[in-house]
């Protein structure tokens, strides 16, 4: 089975002498130091306007000689994030070592860099200094973003956790559920993210268990977890007093700390 180096390093090496690509950087677990056997490789890469499908067409050709492509997958357009996103998955390699290719164009404003987000990119090369000459958040206007979260959050948990409790009345478990993890248990995991990992306030939960301490992630776990409608309704009220906790002693102060 390839390795992750063994797919990594021949791409480098196609891209790296192609004068349309500036700059291929790795993030997700390997920009926190936490890649494992069971991590993907998350590749940004940076090229120069109007080039991305040749780009996509050098990658595929690269991989087709490491392995059978056996899945390819393309993000529709307008992606969420405006880029230009494939994922391969190889027939040589484990199904956990997908690749997340997302292209960049030069001009776009959001690379996807920011060190406080994202982590620390691992740059296999930057032919522009595209990397170094991403300038750090500005704290004051992000800090101000979250607490107009904070603030739309104290109106609309209240507002919408009926949709919980009258599915759980009539019985629809499922319905019930599904309201409870998106507008119980989401905005709650958003104020403790705010709280504790403000950066990755909008992650839900991807990251959680790096990102929150481990008694804090020990409450959550248990809230996930519900046997049936009566376990989940108890739940529902120990996740709401919590919310109106969090979301009473959060000030702007306690979000500039958190940010520190």
């Amino acid at each position: 089975m390839l390795q992750r180096e063994e797919v990594t390093s021949p791409l480098r090496e196609a891209l790296l002498h192609n004068d349309a690509v500036l700059a291929l950087c790795e993030g997700g677990a390997a920009a926190f130091s936490r890649a494992d056997e069971w991590s993907d490789i998350d590749l940004n890469c940076i090229v120069r306007d109007g080039v991305v499908e040749p780009v996509f067409n050098i990658v595929e050709n690269t991989l087709a000689e490491l392995s059978a492509i056996e899945t390819v997958y393309t993000i529709p357009q307008p992606t969420w994030h405006g880029h230009a996103q494939k994922f391969y998955r190889l027939a040589d390699a484990s199904p956990f070592l997908l690749i997340d290719l997302t292209i960049v164009q030069q001009s776009a404003p959001n690379k996807f860099l920011e060190q406080e987000i994202h982590g620390n990119a691992v740059v296999h090369f930057d032919k522009a200094g595209i990397v170094a000459s991403v300038p750090p958040i500005d704290r004051s206007t992000f800090a101000e973003m979250l607490w107009s979260r904070v603030e739309t959050l104290r109106t609309t948990f209240p507002l919408f956790q009926c949709l919980t409790l009258k599915e759980a009345h009539r019985g629809n478990a499922v319905e019930s559920l599904t309201f409870y993890h998106n507008f119980t248990l989401a905005p709650l995991v958003e104020l403790l993210r705010i709280q504790h990992a403000p950066f990755h306030y909008n992650f839900r939960s991807r990251y959680l268990y790096y990102d929150l301490p481990r008694d804090i992630m020990a409450r959550v776990e248990d809230l996930y977890f519900v046997s049936d409608i009566a376990d989940m309704v108890q739940k529902h009220t120990n996740a709401s007093a919590w919310f109106s906790e969090l979301a009473e002693s959060i000030t702007r102060e306690t979000i500039a700390t958190a940010m520190q």
